[in-house]
C-alpha cells in the first residue's frame, strides 16, 4: 500500500469524526451535534464557577464578592470571543457544505488572525483601565483592590481566552464538537486543580484563581491550534480552489457576520455588567448573593446557548448545501430540544437552589447574600424556555447571514433589561435586575421569530 493511500484513508477517517448536518434525520443531527457543545460548555463554566466556589469557601464572602464584580465584565470578553468565533465560522461552514475547502482555510487563517489581533488590543486596554472600569461600576470600596488584582491578571491572559474560543468555534463550524469538548474538560479539571494548589497550599487569594484560569485556558489554546492544524490536512488532497493566507474581502464578510454574532453571545453578560451598578448599590453582602445566583444561570442557559449555535452551523451547512427546506425541519426539531431543557432546569434548580447558593457562599454566609441569590433563582428558573427559544431563532437568522433584524432585536433586548434595572430598583429593590431579565429575552424571540417568519433569512447566502 503506498503512502498516498494510507494517508487517503486515515484523512478519511479523520473526515468521518465529523457530524455531516446536510444529511439524516434533523432532530437527531441537532441533538448528536449540540450534546458535546452542550457538554463542553458546561465544563467551562464549570472552571469559571470553580473560582467562586473555592475563593468563597477558603478565602471568605469579600473575595467572592471580588471575583462577582469581576464576572461580569470577564464574561462579557468570553462571549465576545465565542461570538466572534461562531460569527466567523459560518463562512467556514457554507464553505464546507459546498465543498470549497480553500476558501475553507482562508476563512479560518483570516479569522485567526484577526481575532489574536483583537484580543491584544482588548487585553491591553482593559489591564491599563480595569480600575476605572470598576470604579465606573460602583464597585464596593472593601473589595476594590482585590477586584482590580484579578482583572489585571485576567486581562494579560485574554489572547489566549481568545485563541481557544475561536478555535473551537472552528472546530464545530467543521462538524467536530467532540474536540473542543475533550479540551474543556482537560481545562476544567487542570483549572481547579491549580485553584486548589494556589488557594489552600500556597496560601493565595484571587490572584491565585485568575492565574490558574490564565495557565489552564493557555495550555488548552496551544493544544488547540495544533489539533486544528492536524485535522486541517485532512484536506489537502481536496480540491484547493483559491486559498490565501489573510483575505481582507473574507473579513469583511466574516465580520458583518461576527458583529451581530458577539453582539447576541454577549448581550446577557453586559446586561450584567451594565447593571452591575445596580446590585453594587445594594452592598457587597448583596453583591456576593448575586454572584452566586448568576454563576447557576450561566450554566442553566448553556444548553439553550448551546443548542442555538448548533442550529446556527446546521443553517449555515444546509444553506451552503442548498437545503433550504432542511433548515425549516431543523429549526422545528430545535424547538423540542429546547422545550425538554426548560423542563429539566426548571425542575432542578427550584428543588436545589438553596443548597447551591450556600456551597457557594460557605458556612458564615450572611443572610443577605443568601437571600439574594435564592431569590434570584427561584425567579428565573421558570423563563429559560424563552431564552432558548431566542438562541435557536436567532441561530438561524445568524446561520443565513440575516443580520440587520437580529442585531435589533437584541439591542432591543439589551435595552429593556437595562431600562427596567435602572428604573424599577428604587422600587422593588435589587429584585428588579431578575425581573428585567425574561422582559428582555421575551422580546427578543418575538423580534427574531417575526423576521424568521418573513422568510427573507434563505436569501442570504453569503458565499
Amino acid at each position: 500500500m503506498s503512502r498516498d493511500t494510507v494517508r487517503e484513508n486515515a484523512s478519511g477517517r479523520q473526515l468521518k469524526k465529523q457530524v455531516d448536518l446536510t444529511g439524516g434525520n434533523p432532530g437527531k443531527s441537532l441533538l448528536m451535534f449540540a450534546f458535546p457543545m452542550i457538554l463542553g460548555n458546561l465544563f467551562q463554566q464549570f472552571y469559571n464557577m470553580a473560582d467562586s466556589m473555592i475563593v468563597g469557601n477558603f478565602v471568605g464572602e469579600d473575595a467572592l464578592a471580588a471575583v462577582g464584580a469581576s464576572y461580569a465584565l470577564t464574561n462579557v470578553f468570553i462571549m465576545i470571543a465565542i461570538g466572534g468565533g461562531n460569527g466567523a465560522s459560518v463562512l467556514t461552514s457554507q464553505y464546507l457544505g459546498a465543498r470549497q475547502h480553500g476558501k475553507m482555510k482562508t476563512s479560518i487563517s483570516t479569522a485567526l488572525i484577526t481575532f489574536l489581533a483583537v484580543s491584544l488590543v482588548l487585553g491591553g486596554l482593559g489591564f491599563a483601565m480595569n480600575g476605572t472600569i470598576l470604579t465606573a461600576l460602583n464597585t464596593p470600596e472593601n473589595i476594590m483592590g482585590q477586584a482590580r488584582l484579578y482583572l489585571g491578571i485576567y486581562f494579560l491572559g485574554l489572547p489566549f481566552l481568545f485563541m481557544y474560543n475561536v478555535l473551537a468555534a472552528i472546530f464545530n463550524a467543521l462538524g467536530d464538537s467532540r474536540t473542543p469538548l475533550y479540551l474543556l474538560i482537560f481545562s476544567s479539571i487542570l483549572n481547579v486543580v491549580l485553584d486548589i494548589i494556589s488557594v489552600t497550599w500556597l496560601g493565595m487569594g484571587v490572584d491565585g484563581v485568575a492565574i490558574a484560569t490564565v495557565m489552564a485556558q493557555g495550555i488548552s489554546a496551544l493544544i488547540s491550534f495544533g489539533l486544528l492544524l492536524r485535522k486541517l490536512k485532512g484536506y489537502e488532497r481536496a480540491q484547493e480552489d483559491g486559498f490565501r493566507f489573510y483575505d481582507r474581502a473574507m473579513l469583511g464578510s466574516g465580520t458583518r457576520i461576527a458583529v451581530p454574532s458577539i453582539l447576541q453571545q454577549s448581550i446577557v453578560s453586559i446586561g450584567m455588567l451594565l447593571v452591575q451598578s445596580v446590585v453594587n448599590g445594594f452592598g457587597s453582602a448583596a453583591l456576593a448573593g448575586y454572584s452566586a445566583g448568576s454563576r447557576i444561570e450561566s450554566i442553566c442557559v448553556v444548553p439553550m446557548i448551546a443548542t442555538g449555535n448548533a442550529v446556527s452551523t446546521f443553517t449555515a451547512q444546509n444553506i451552503g448545501a442548498g437545503k433550504l427546506e432542511r433548515v425549516k425541519e431543523g429549526y422545528r426539531a430545535s424547538y423540542r430540544i429546547i422545550l425538554g431543557f426548560a423542563v429539566i432546569i426548571a425542575v432542578v434548580v427550584s428543588l436545589s437552589n438553596g443548597a447551591v447558593i450556600a456551597s457557594f457562599l460557605g458556612g458564615d454566609m450572611s443572610p443577605e447574600a443568601y437571600a439574594a441569590g435564592t431569590g434570584y433563582l427561584s425567579f428565573i428558573a421558570y423563563f429559560f424556555l424563552f431564552i432558548g427559544l431566542k438562541a435557536v431563532t436567532d441561530g438561524v437568522l445568524r446561520g443565513s447571514g440575516d443580520v440587520l433584524v437580529f442585531t435589533i432585536a437584541n439591542l432591543v433586548n439589551l435595552g429593556i433589561r437595562v431600562f427596567a434595572a435602572f428604573h424599577f430598583a428604587p422600587v422593588w429593590g435589587v429584585a428588579a435586575v431578575w425581573y428585567a431579565v425574561p422582559m428582555g429575552w421575551i422580546a427578543n424571540y418575538v423580534i427574531s421569530f417575526s423576521r424568521y417568519l418573513t422568510g427573507k433569512w434563505k436569501d442570504k447566502k453569503v458565499i
